[in-house]
């Protein structure tokens, strides 16, 4: 019908009308975009050199922009990640579920396997390391403002609860709207795959590509950056308390703490520019194998029976909690809760938002092909089982031997908390190496990945960006890391000093994001899809109508090529 040909006329016009800048992932030889990449690195060697120089300053200085941030801003960290949730389970359930992020008909280019395996590698972290024993065990032994459990059992529940809120639905959203975003700009409206790229239907063209896009795609870098640099410290704390457990080392200055660092960065940068295919991959392949024995292991020697009770005991404190875990602010809990979520919540929707433009762009590339119905359950469902299974078992096993007496919580440092359960077990000395080894490949394979994000950024969406960019972005990602260390005094209060920055650069991205939720609104209302049904929609109404008049109701309507009336046209 002529309903049809208007639509299709439309889908035509509105492509032909992407620059050539614009389309799709570039190839072949890649452009640095000196702006983007000069202003980045600049203000990055700035900062690094101001935390070598002056420590204590930059140190001062970022307390108390933090503390300011929280103050009057925390709230907006809390609601822009249920907003986030909401929007992305909106856009699942919504007439936009149907649409493939790619072209129509396009199937998916991994195997629904494939694709799952590869959502559970991303889903597995360095966090999940760090965090896997201390998080549910400090939840446990100093229960959150605001909570009051009766006994061991429910503090056992609340403290479970609250870590699947910090593990599960909300990151996992966070990442699904930029990783939706890309894929849809990317994939469906074929423009180049960079942040500034997916602004394009809120600004235009002309800005997305001019000194506006410039700055979207800067602050992406940023937030990739101190991201990653926050792992690579984390990662740095946990080697530092391995190295300690097997007797290698009774102390480990800043020193060593700043040699781990050149390490780890030579090996993720060496990763990065042997190519994905040897790097990422191979490191990914042995780490899930690794990850899967240690889980296995303590599953078996450990609290099993209590183990499989967490499972569904978890998920049910889980949802019953879930409204007030996502109103809890410094209004609604009381005393003391501020720093608790500087801390904690506050601290986790900043670190998953400074890691979304390298998640995001990865689950983007590998879901080309799905509908947004299935990229959003994929995304917040797979990785979410994986980090109850991996809690119920690492944090169940913690929290059982520190209610029976094994006193865990008396190790100085978070991270070493992990190599005191394994402690209590046997063969402890090879499992702390196991541990060692995953904490290095989960970070190198992440920093790896993240270094290439920053390169295609900063060379106008390019998927192969040159060696020399990569590098240069590794190293200032290990000098980062370093100055967020000895920000915090190198020691046990190094922690702080990590969060406390990651927690800054994120405050920008978070404005960021909740634009490429409104730009990607703007980009699905037009999408031809969406047009083609309410154009439809529109005709068989308007058919409907005037065969009530004309015909008095006795009609049929039928779908076929528009027809030119007989005696037009002669």
């Amino acid at each position: 019908m002529h309903a049809g040909e208007r639509a299709s006329g439309h889908v035509k016009g509105e492509t032909a009308q992407a620059p050539a800048s614009s389309r799709g992932p570039v190839r072949g030889a890649p452009r640095t975009d000196r702006v983007v990449f000069g202003v980045t690195a600049a203000l990055t060697l700035a900062f690094v050199l101001w935390g070598a120089v002056a420590t204590d300053s930059l140190g001062g200085v970022s307390a108390e922009m933090l503390d300011w941030t929280m103050h009057n801003g925390g709230w907006a960290f809390v609601l822009a990640a249920s907003g986030f949730v909401i929007f992305s389970l909106w856009l699942a359930f919504s007439r936009y579920g149907k649409i493939t992020l790619g072209t129509e008909g396009e199937a998916p280019e991994f195997r629904t396997v494939s694709w799952v395996a590869m959502m559970f590698s991303a889903g597995m972290g360095i966090g999940l390391m760090f965090y896997g024993v201390s998080e549910p065990l400090s939840h446990f032994s100093e229960p959150p403002p605001g909570t009051h459990p009766d006994d061991a059992a429910q503090a056992m529940e609340e403290s479970m609860a609250t870590t699947l809120f910090h593990w599960t639905l909300h990151p996992w959203a966070i990442y699904a709207v930029v990783g939706l975003a890309i894929a849809y700009s990317c994939f469906r409206r074929g423009r180049r795959q960079t942040i500034s790229a997916v602004f394009t239907p809120l600004i235009g063209h002309r800005r997305a590509n001019g000194p506006l896009g410039k700055v979207i795609d800067v602050l992406a870098i940023f937030a990739t950056l101190f991201g990653s640099a926050a792992s690579l410290g984390l990662g740095t704390l946990q080697i530092r308390s391995g190295l300690q457990e097997v007797g290698w080392m009774s102390s480990v200055s800043d020193g060593v703490l700043v040699a781990i660092i050149a390490v780890l960065t030579a090996a993720f940068v060496a990763s990065a520019v042997s190519g994905v295919e040897k790097g990422i991959q191979w490191l990914s392949n042995i780490n899930m194998v690794l990850a899967a024995l240690l889980v296995a292991f303590i599953f078996v020697v450990g609290p099993t029976i209590l183990m499989l009770n967490l499972l569904p005991t978890s998920v049910g404190s889980y949802v019953g909690d879930l409204p007030q875990l996502m109103a809890r602010t410094d209004a609604s809990s009381g005393k003391g809760v501020a720093e608790w979520l500087s801390g904690w919540t506050v601290f986790y929707w900043a670190w998953w938002i400074s890691w979304t433009p390298f998640v995001g762009m990865f689950i983007a590339r590998i879901s080309r092909g799905r509908t947004i119905r299935q990229f959003v359950g994929g995304v917040i469902l797979v990785p979410s089982v994986v980090s109850l299974i991996w809690f119920a078992i690492l944090g169940g096993t913690a929290m059982e031997l520190e209610a029976g007496g094994a006193r865990l919580t008396d190790e100085a440092t978070q991270e070493g908390q992990l190599f005191s359960v394994l402690r209590e077990y046997p063969i402890v000395g090879a499992t702390t190496l196991v541990v060692m080894i995953l904490v290095a490949i989960f970070f190198v394979s992440g920093a790896d990945a993240a270094s290439i994000v920053m390169g295609t950024l900063s060379q106008r969406g390019t998927l192969e960006p040159t060696r020399f960019v990569v590098v240069v972005w590794g190293v200032l990602t290990g000098a980062v890391a370093a100055v967020m260390l000895l920000i915090g005094g190198g020691g046990d209060a190094a922690l702080e000093g990590l969060k406390n920055l990651t927690i800054l650069v994120a405050v920008p991205f978070t404005l960021v994001m909740a634009g490429l939720c409104v730009a990607l609104t703007r980009d699905l209302r037009r999408d031809p899809l969406i047009l083609r049904g309410e154009i439809g929609e529109e005709a068989v109404g308007s058919a409907v109508i005037a065969g009530s008049e004309l015909y008095d109701g006795d009609f049929e309507i039928r779908i076929g090529p528009a027809t030119t009336p007989r005696g037009e046209g002669e």
